[in-house]
């Protein structure tokens, strides 16, 4: 795939690892989660799973690919806008070039000025070896670098190279396109969503059909409709604001009530119910309305089979009313599903099974048996328990008609505008199923993947497959949102907040997708050596998202199209046993995928020039997670340089609580790593904490959790330097334990008194001030440690008080004759320390003391005052030198 070069010797720090501006990112992410059709409409295109922010991979780029060596040739900064002055606001390469040297952990905002900023960076090259949806490689792309993408998943693959390709692509062709599509098959989807309106002898369109399942109770017999209550909708516009219509139970038309919780009265059939009093509890189970029987409803589909489907209501909208002035709960409402409604869906299912000239544009693959598809760890739900067995049994014979209608039209297009007009169609997968059900008190329908997982709904909607005014998840709605990320990725622009305000940039002359080259592979497969400045990524987390089950979804609607044309869509399922993830279906193990892990990392290292960076987004929720990443990093040659919060509430962080994680961790390749003592990096470590907390308490405004994540960062990257180099009693140390021993401090203040007085003794002269700082971040008491008598205030100059001190010695010696237990390891320490020195037998206390935890605490006091002697009392045959830092 490539050709090998030498790694450059030496390296720059980055802006990136001196700091970042999350304060800035989070408020723009925290926006475009929430309206990615403005901010970045290219990512709207098509689902793929766990988008990190197009705003976060911007601003990654920006801080990563820039650095100390940067020079004006190395790049262009334009004003976005059609005449692109360079440097207009004056900000400009000289600017830039400076603001790249003023960032600092304290204040990282200078480069930040650059973000809207159309800005060109040269001979530079980066991968993204799980590319996913493709947001590294989009936004590398706008800064004009070249970038490489791979991932495993032919779905990624596509919809990625359909991101890329969009800034080259011709809109009026897509439109001619579509207009053909149009032409053909509108009229012949659109007929079968119909309906009487109830304000006129006219037809109005449908938005949705309600639909329930039923079964027949095993008890008695007796049918039993699937509804945990009689809900369709809220009530949403003028006077009917607040009330919901509800289904008869007796006539099945709706009714709009004052509380659905309450007794209410058909205005059809004056049948009294409270909608409230459905079939369906929780945990899957029915109660027969006749019998009283309970009876699990998978349970029932196995003795009878897949339940019943029954359509019941309709969701419409009136044009005709509309232009007449009708209210909006007129012309955009709900009824029940009547005789005609019920009919039309006859007729299509009849054309559906003549029209066998269709049914070679639906799959015909069987649903895979996997992690998420049958009952797991992983998913709780099982398709098969609820009698789906094909991937066409998650859809009925209309949506079934519709589809294969359309995937037909899209095959006859011969111009790029064809997958194009494939992936909207895709797309529309996700709301077009009868997987799919309907939020009555958000009057919205749900997608398929609203929890990443396969949920077979008792009360599916089936949407219109085409569309109206009205819905989501139509397949106009669908085009209209790829029409609008191509025009985007033609001419982006940015969003950015500035005083509160969401402001928007002029539009980019460079288009997304140059210079950018992506293949389907495994990238364990990748041969490249020291050829990637940068590996920006987001890769897999354990088993948060099975990619290769959910995309199988609609991998297999796309193979009908691709099969011929691109390598990767010729299997009946995505790669499974390759993925890197844990899957208990499969038994790959958590073992597994941090074997994996560490392969894929190897790959990585080697590809990177020597002063390459790894810059990656993580998901976890706890400090094991922390250490199997460090040691996976550490393991493979990498040391850590940063870590950032992502617009996460991480307000748990300081407290004894579980947490999610959304970080940013920035990991260098290096050569060896150097010997310490466990003791030396301990203080290393509370010291680098101390430092950095200080700094951004004071110059940031940041939340303890997010100084939390920032903290660890910077401890793991004191751990990096020395990874499987702890010397001394605490030799052996693993990742895992560091980052325990890390976890604990930061989060939990886990430093007693002995950890505060060796951190103090460190300091030569230590202070009442200094005294009080560590005491603030540690579970230690100073009334503890005056009680130890391990300090004393004398005049007002403050002193650690040491073995000789002769209070010290006085308490010591009372605790040792006390033998109580509460004897610590600096007690005994101190007082073999004086035996010792006064020529006194050590050996009958050290044979009945724990000599490992006491030549651990007296590795640290000879650390920290540079005396041998606390290892020669013990008959440690050793020096300082041997097990502290070159």
């Amino acid at each position: 795939m490539s050709e090998q070069q030498p790694r450059e010797e030496g390296r720059s720090e980055l802006p990136i690892e001196r700091g970042f501006p999350i304060e800035r990112v989070n408020e723009i992410a925290e926006k475009e989660g929430l309206a990615k059709q403005h901010y970045r409409p290219i990512y709207t295109m098509h689902k793929w799973w766990a988008r990190r922010p197009g705003c976060l991979f911007r601003a990654i780029t920006l801080y990563t690919l820039l650095n100390d060596r940067t020079s004006s040739e190395g790049i262009d900064v334009y004003d976005p806008g059609e005449n692109q002055t360079l440097g207009n606001n004056g900000l400009g390469k000289d600017d830039l070039i400076e603001a790249i040297s003023q960032i600092s952990m304290d204040d990282p905002e200078s480069l930040w000025d650059f973000y809207t900023k159309d800005v060109r960076i040269k001979n530079q090259k980066i991968l993204d070896p799980f590319m996913g949806g493709g947001t590294s490689l989009v936004e590398a792309s706008r800064f004009g670098v070249e970038s490489v993408g791979i991932d495993l998943n032919p779905v990624a693959w596509f919809v990625t190279k359909m991101q890329l390709e969009a800034g080259q692509t011709n809109v009026d062709q897509l439109e001619e396109a579509f207009e053909e599509i149009k032409e053909e098959v509108a009229n012949e989807i659109q007929k079968y969503y119909r309906t009487s309106c109830p304000h006129g002898d006219h037809d109005a369109d449908v938005i949705y059909n309600f639909w329930y399942k039923e079964l027949d109770c095993v008890s008695c017999g007796h049918t039993v409709p699937l509804f945990k209550d009689y809900r369709v909708a809220k009530g949403r516009y003028g006077e009917n604001k607040d009330k919901y219509y509800v289904s008869c139970p007796d006539c099945e038309g709706v009714t709009l009530v004052d509380d659905w919780q309450d007794k209410s009265e058909c205005d059809h059939c004056n049948n009294q119910f409270v909608p409230k009093n459905g079939h369906v509890t929780r945990g899957g189970y029915y109660t027969c309305p006749k019998c009283g029987q309970k009876e699990s409803i998978t349970d029932a589909i196995a003795s009878q089979g897949k339940p019943n489907q029954r359509l019941y209501a309709v969701e419409y909208y009136c044009s005709e009313c509309d232009t007449q002035g009708h209210s909006k709960s007129e012309y955009k409402s709900y009824k029940g599903a009547d005789g005609r409604d019920k009919n039309l869906f006859e007729d299509a299912k009849r054309e559906w099974q003549t029209r066998t000239d269709l049914h070679e544009f639906v799959p015909h693959e069987p649903i895979p048996e996997g992690a998420i598809t049958a009952a797991s760890s992983v998913s709780g739900n099982d398709v098969f328990q609820h009698g789906l067995e094909d991937w066409t049994d998650m859809f009925n014979e209309r949506q079934l008609l519709c589809l294969s209608k359309l995937m037909k039209s899209i095959d006859d297009i011969e111009n790029p505008a064809r997958e194009y007009l494939l992936l909207a169609l895709s797309e529309a997968l996700n709301y077009n199923t009868i997987m799919t059900s309907y939020n009555p008190g958000k009057n919205l329908i749900s997608n398929l993947f609203n929890k990443n997982s396969f949920v077979s709904p008792q009360l599916p909607v089936e949407n219109n497959v085409w569309g109206t005014k009205f819905g989501t998840g139509t397949f106009t709605a669908m085009w209209d949102m790829v029409k609008n990320g191509v025009e985007y990725a033609g001419s982006p622009t940015e969003r950015y907040r500035e005083d509160g305000e969401t402001l928007e940039t002029e539009e980019f002359s460079q288009p997304i997708g140059l210079n950018a080259q992506i293949y389907q592979d495994d990238m364990r497969n990748i041969t490249a050596e020291s050829e990637f400045d940068a590996v920006i990524t987001d890769p897999p987390y354990y088993d948060n998202i099975i990619y290769s089950e959910v995309a199988d979804y609609f991998y297999v609607w796309q193979k009908i199209l691709l099969e011929d044309v691109y390598p990767g869509f010729d299997r009946d399922q995505t790669p499974r046993t390759e993925s890197i993830v844990t899957n208990p279906h499969l038994d790959k193990t958590a073992d597994d995928f941090e074997h994996e892990m560490g392969e894929a990392l190897n790959v990585i290292n080697k590809a990177l020039k020597e002063n390459g960076v790894l810059a990656f987004t993580y998901h976890h929720s706890d400090e094991e997670s922390w250490g199997e990443l460090l040691k996976s990093l550490c393991e493979n040659g990498f040391e850590v340089t940063a870590t950032y919060p992502i617009n996460s509430d991480l307000n748990k962080f300081n407290k004894d609580e579980a947490v999610a994680f959304d970080i940013v961790i920035v990991a260098r390749p290096i050569d060896s790593t150097t010997p310490i003592s466990w003791n030396s990096l301990r203080r290393q470590i509370v010291r680098t904490a101390q430092e950095t907390r200080e700094t951004l308490e004071k110059n940031r405004d940041l939340t303890g959790g997010d100084i939390g994540v920032i903290e660890m960062g910077k401890c793991f990257q004191e751990y990096s330097k020395h990874h499987n180099q702890i010397r001394g009693a605490r030799e052996g140390m693993t990742a895992k334990e560091v980052v325990d021993e890390i976890y604990g401090i930061i989060q939990k203040g886990e430093r007693g008194e002995q950890d505060v007085y060796l951190d103090l003794l460190e300091e030569r002269q230590p202070t009442y001030d200094s005294l009080n700082k560590h005491l603030k971040r540690s579970d230690a008491a100073e009334k503890s440690m005056r009680e130890m008598v391990l300090f004393d205030v004398d005049g007002g100059d403050f002193n650690l008080c040491d073995w000789a001190d002769k209070k010290r010695q006085a308490y010591v010696q009372s605790k040792v004759q006390e033998d109580n237990g509460d004897l610590t390891a600096l007690d005994k320490a101190h007082f073999l320390r004086y035996r010792f020195e006064q020529d006194k037998s050590t050996s009958e206390y050290l044979e009945q003391w724990d000599t490992d935890e006491l030549q651990d605490v007296c590795e640290g006091l000879a650390e920290a005052t540079g005396d041998d002697t606390y290892l020669k009392m013990l008959g440690v045959d050793t020096s300082l030198l041997e097990f502290t830092e070159d």
